[in-house]
Parts: C-alpha cells; structure tokens; sequence
C-alpha cells in the first residue's frame, strides 16, 4: 500500500524555523476583537471557557458564554480520566450523541439530537474539514468540541445533527511519558514532549503505540500514532500554526447482529464472540494523516485575517469475514424473510468482503477577515470569508462473495473456503467541491441585548462514477442557507438567545434491495430553531441549556408494489424536537463534575405510510442522560474517586416501531493518584467500563440502508501511570 507521509515531511520541514506564542493587544477603540493566536484554550478541568467553533467559526468572536448554540467541549482532563479508545466511548458523556453504526475495531460514526454525522464532512481537524473514516487518535488533542445543531452558516453542505472538531495540542514546557493497560492484558505507551526554543517559536510532539486484546475474540489490534505541532510568532502582528499527525492501525473489525427475521431482537447474542470469524480473514488496516496549517495576521486591534488550509488523507485495506443476511441459508429458502437480516432461527451468510486501497482525501482551504466598527452608537462585528473544499474517493472494484452460512449460537463458527477472486484496479469513485462565501455581523444594540445575522452561499459540484470510472451521477446546485439569532444578557452570568438557522446536506444512495438501486437522491433542506441559556454559577462551574427543533425531508425505504417491495424516496418530513441540559466544571472544591440530560421526540409525518408515523424513529432513544464525577478525597493528598452513570430508554429498531431493544443504565468507576517521586509528578489513573457488567444494546443504526445491532462492551478496567520526566 502506498501511504502518504507528505504532511509528515513538511511538519519536519517548517519544525526547523523559528515561531511563536502570540501576544494579546491591549483594547484600544470601541470595540477590541479577541486575538486569534497560538494561546491553550482556557479551561477548568472540566469546563473551558471558549473554543475554536467560536473563535474562528460563524459567531463572532466571542467565548462559549455568548455563542447563541449548544457546544459541548470534551476537555483534556476528561480525556485523561476516561481514558477513551473509540469515538464511541469518547462521547458517552454527552446525553444529545448516541452510537450510530459503530462497530468494534473499525471507524464509527455517532448522531447528535438524531441525525447521523457524514464522515465525509461531519468532523473537523482544528476546524478543517477531515476525512473522518480513520480510528480516533487522542494523544496529540487538547479537547474535542461538538457543535449541537445546525451547523450550514457554520460548515455549509453538512447534516442537520451538528460537528465535531478535534484540537491539537499546542507547544508548552510538557515533559511526560504514559504507560498503560487494561483487564486483556493490553499494552500502551505514549509520549508528550514539548517545549519553547524561543520567545518566538515552539514546538510539540505526541507519539503513541498500542498492542490491544480486544474484548472480542480474534479481534487483536495494533496502532502507532504520531503527531508534531509548531507555533511561530513571525512579528508581534503575525503567526503561523502548523499540526500534523500520522497513524497507521490494523486489526479484525467485528460484525453486528442483524434482527432475526426482520423483526426480533437475538435473545442470547454474545458480546465477547466474533460472528463469520475465518482463520484467514486479514485484518482491516487503516492508514491515515491530517494537516492543518493556519496563519494568523492582525491588522489592527480591530481587524484580524486568518488564512487555512487542511489536507486530510486516509487509505482503508477493508477485509473482513462480513455476517451478513440469510439470501443463501436453507431457513429462508421460502422467500418468506427478507434476505437483508437474519434469519428466524439465527442463520447468517457468511461473505468474504476485500475492498483495499479505498482512499478518502479531503483538501480545504479558507480565508476570513474579521472586524471591529462602530456605526453611531451601535458596535459591530464582522465575520466574512470564502472556502473551497474537494473530497476524492478511489476504490478498487471489491470482492463481496457469500463463502457459507453459519449460526448466531455456533460455539465455534464453521470454517468455508475464501472466494477465489481479487479485487480490481483502481478508480476514480467521486469528485466533490464546495465553494462558499459566507458573511455574519454581531451587532451590539445595547449592553444587554445583541443580534447576530449572517448567511452562506454554497456552490456544489459533485460528480459520481461506477467502478469502470463511468459517469452516474452529475450534481449541481447553490443554495443561500440564513442565519440569525437574538442574545439577550440581562446580568453578566447569564445569556439567554433565540436562533434560527438553514442547512443542506447530501442525499443518500438507495440500498441495493429497493427497486431504485443505487440512485442517489437530491439534496436536502433542513432547518432548526433553537432558544436556549447559559447561566455562569462561578468562574469554574457552567450550565446551558437548549430547547429545539430540527427539521428535514424524511428518507427511507417506502414498501410499494414493486418487484423489490421497497423504493428510496424523500417523503414527508423528519422533525426532532428536544430539550438538552449540561452542567460542567467544579461544584465544591473537591467535586467536579459532567452532566447531560437530552429528551427528544424524533418523528417522520406525512410520508405517505402510516405504520412508519407516531413513534420515535429508528436509533433515537427518547431519553439519555450522562453524569461523571470527580471526587478529590479530604483526607487523602492526591487520590480521587471518579464515578458515571449513563442512561438510554428503550431504543427503536424498525422503522414501524414495532421492535425496540431495552432501556439500560451503565455505571462506571475510577480512581486517580498524583504524587511525586524524585521531584517528578507521576499520576495513576484506574477507570473502570460497566463496573456491574450489565448487557445492552448501544445502537440500532445503519450503514448503506442496512439495519445493525451492536451489543455494548462487558466490563473493560484500564490503568495507566503517567511520569514527568
């Protein structure tokens, strides 16, 4: 496999000239705009006080305080704490985010308020759009952030759920190694150095290396992570960041449990068992970089320009013994059972699926020009710029071919020869661009009351082909999608806003098993509004709250009277209404805490089939809460007690809402000990996954219209030691 180490090489490269930390000008005139410059975010443990979604998005310049939007960030000691491996765990601490097909040992993707992100343009690397199909790296990232909600003003072509953005580490005086592992008999290293050479540059490097045994069986992991981070201060007006990261990880992805006969939950399905396991099934690896390079240039103490560029690029060797359906066993020889699930008695095919050299590459680029005016009595502040975007996907024509059938209960799964055939040569699969032009104005109308409105002007062109490099499909379309909100702050402590906002996302492809097969539906509409608050208890301790509604057309496959029973259409609307409560930060001196209650009604209407109407709509629980908690305990220098509790309620998996998997609650556990030895910090770190073992259901999600169930992880323990050096 050819991997591309370009952005390595140019992290080297620009490492060996001088940079910097970028100084704050003192306000001068009417309005001073916050610095955009190399500076940590600020943060409290468990709370931060601003983010990249607000310092550089569509809002202003303005902390998370007076962002008119739910952002939730996921900081560094959370992280540490947690100790997450996945995207998955990473999130389980945000009521609004739920699994959303994300299988063990492959890249996952999650749903915010409902709808599921696209991987292609869903997340973000230091607010560049990256090509998410890649295994969470940690290591190199002071906090992740997720913007809840409409995100069109803020991304353009986009789904309706919201973001997610990882931020780098920037360079600090930070000297510390970490060892860890787990209840499998894991292992894990990771390194964090940096340093300023300079008053005037800076540099950070994070490596990692991991030698996993999963939880499932035959599912063993490898990955090596390794990522740099430099900051120049060029003159007192100008700066350049540059973050670049490298992984490559391999290692057998398991399979998820289909519904039985289409419509019943497997009453004795396994967490620890791998489904279709073959000895010669190779492991999926996963090859992936991302760049961010950014350069900041202060006019003014009032106008600032920043220029961005982002290349993400990830190769995915797929291969995996994939159980999936019951066209071929002998129980659904009558025709009786759909073949897309499994059969009644527990019966699944077996396919040998090889798809390698399948590369995602995202390239962005951005300008932006930021400014502080004043007209009369009323201040101003403006937010303009322009954006262009290419994704490329090339795959090689795969090898997907039914080898043998086998049994949900099978103790050990038969073994069936691999098919014979290889995959093709490669193509050029899709070609996308967005070009966009966007313009927001915060308008201070008073102390207390402000009003921001903007919009995006999005051009898109996106050309699909068949495996041939063919033409299928010719996208074009422009769409001006709005954005307003009203903030008012009757004290300091509290802000409270009204929003209302436009998106546009991508339709999807029809499943193979509807009569319109592979047609790829147009473009969808969406639009939400939102009224929320945000209330500052003290410096260190925050609460927010969201009421929503978001709104789009429903797609889905249609029952009808065709050869195949099912058509893709968009028919009716989608609408997930909501209200959302988080609390974050440090509630006693010795307490900190993380907590997240979301309540939804997620509903399709007038889609034309009755049965598909009333109910919750597939993979969205009505009810999820999420509370960690950090105890530092009185009478122990150093140790603390870390506890959470996660809550789902009962979780539809078919569209008709007649099957759903049951309500859980999870309890986790921890322990955290800092202390010194030889004059260097050193901190052990015990967490603790569902401490009572409990089974559950995470996710009823799809993946290309098919229909999955993921079991939940058994109790997992990780200890880690972390050493200043």
């Amino acid at each position: 496999m050819t991997v591309n180490r370009t952005p390595i090489a140019l992290a080297l490269l620009l490492a060996l000239a001088p940079a910097v930390r970028a100084a704050d000008d003192a306000p001068q005139q009417a309005r001073t705009l916050p610095s955009i410059d190399v500076r940590a975010t600020t943060s409290e443990g468990y709370r931060a006080a601003d983010s990249q979604l607000d310092t550089f998005g569509s809002f202003g310049s303005a902390p998370l305080h007076d962002t008119p939007a739910a952002i939730t960030v996921i900081t560094r000691a959370q992280i540490d704490d947690r100790q997450p491996r996945s995207l998955s765990e990473l999130v389980r601490g945000d009521a609004a985010i739920n699994d959303n097909y994300a299988p063990a040992g492959y890249y996952q993707d999650v749903s915010i308020r409902g709808f599921p992100l696209d991987l292609a343009t869903g997340f973000r690397f230091n607010g560049m759009i990256m090509s998410a199909e890649q295994l969470l790296a940690l290591e190199g990232k002071a906090r992740v952030e997720v913007l809840k909600g409409l995100g069109g003003l803020e991304a353009g072509v986009v789904e309706p759920g919201g973001l997610v953005n990882y931020v780098s580490k920037r360079p600090a005086e930070v000297h510390e190694v970490t060892l860890g592992t787990d209840s499998h008999g894991s292992a894990y290293e990771a390194l964090d150095l940096g340093t300023w050479f300079t008053p005037t540059f800076g540099m950070r490097v994070n490596a990692a290396h991991e030698e996993t045994h999963g939880v499932v069986e035959h599912t063993d992991a490898r990955r090596s992570f390794l990522s740099l981070a430099a900051d120049w201060k060029i003159t007192d007006k100008a700066t350049l960041l540059l973050d670049t990261d490298y992984q490559t990880s391999g290692g057998r992805s398991a399979s998820g449990y289909q519904l039985l006969g289409g419509t019943t939950i497997p009453s004795h399905a396994s967490r620890t068992r791998l489904l279709g396991y073959q000895p010669w099934q190779r492991p999926v690896g996963i090859d992936s970089s991302n760049t961010s390079l950014r350069f900041n240039y202060r006019f003014t103490d009032q106008w600032n320009m920043q220029l961005s560029a982002g290349h993400s690029h990830t190769v995915i060797d797929d291969n995996v013994a994939f159980a999936y359906g019951c066209f071929y066993a002998p129980s659904c020889a009558s025709g009786a059972t759909p073949g897309y699930f499994f059969a009644p008695n527990g019966d699944y095919d077996v396919y040998d699926y090889r798809s390698p050299d399948d590369t995602r590459q995202n390239d962005e680029v951005r300008a932006s020009l930021t400014g502080a005016f004043a007209t009369g009595a009323i201040d101003h502040e403006l937010n303009v710029g322009a954006t262009s975007f290419r994704r490329t996907v090339d795959q090689r024509p795969d090898v997907y071919d039914y080898v043998g059938t086998a049994n949900i209960d099978d103790p050990v799964v038969p073994v069936f020869a691999p098919s014979p055939n290889q995959p093709g040569p490669s193509a050029r699969r899709l070609t996308s661009w967005q070009r966009t032009l966007f313009a927001i104005d915060r308008v201070h109308l008073s102390d207390t009351w402000q009003v921001l409105a903007g919009a995006r002007f999005v051009k898109l062109h996106e050309r699909a082909y068949d495996d041939t490099g063919v033409l299928e499909r010719d996208t074009r379309m422009t769409k001006t999608l709005p954005q307003a909100a009203v903030l008012w702050q009757p004290a300091t402590a509290l802000t409270t806003y009204v929003s209302y906002g436009e998106g546009l996302a991508l339709g999807r492809a029809a499943p193979y098993w509807t009569s319109n097969d592979g047609t790829t539906l147009p473009p969808l509409h969406s639009r939400q509004l939102e009224a929320g608050a945000k209330y500052a208890v003290n410096d260190a301790l925050d609460v927010q709250a969201a009421v929503y509604r978001i709104s789009q057309p429903y797609q889905f496959a249609q029952p009808d009277d065709t050869e195949a029973g099912f058509t893709f259409v968009q028919r009716g609307q989608e609408v997930h209404t909501g209200v959302e409560v988080n609390l974050a930060g440090r509630v006693t001196e010795n307490l900190r805490l993380t907590a997240s209650a979301n309540v939804i009604r997620a509903r399709a209407d007038n889609t034309g089939t009755a049965a598909y109407e009333g109910h919750q709509v597939v993979n969205v629980p009505r009810y999820r809460t999420a509370v960690y908690a950090d105890y530092s305990l009185p009478f122990a220098q150093g140790l603390a007690v870390l506890g959470g509790w996660r809550y789902a309620s009962s979780n539809v998996a078919t569209p008709d809402g007649a099957t759903r998997v049951p309500a859980y609650h999870v309890f986790d556990a921890g322990l955290r000990f800092a202390t010194t030895v030889g004059g260097h910090a050193m901190t052990w770190r015990l967490s603790v996954d569902n401490v009572f073992n409990h089974f559950y259901w995470r996710d009823t999600g799809s993946s290309g219209g098919d229909s999955y169930l993921f079991p939940g992880m058994p109790r997992l323990a990780r200890l880690s030691m972390t050493y200043e050096l």
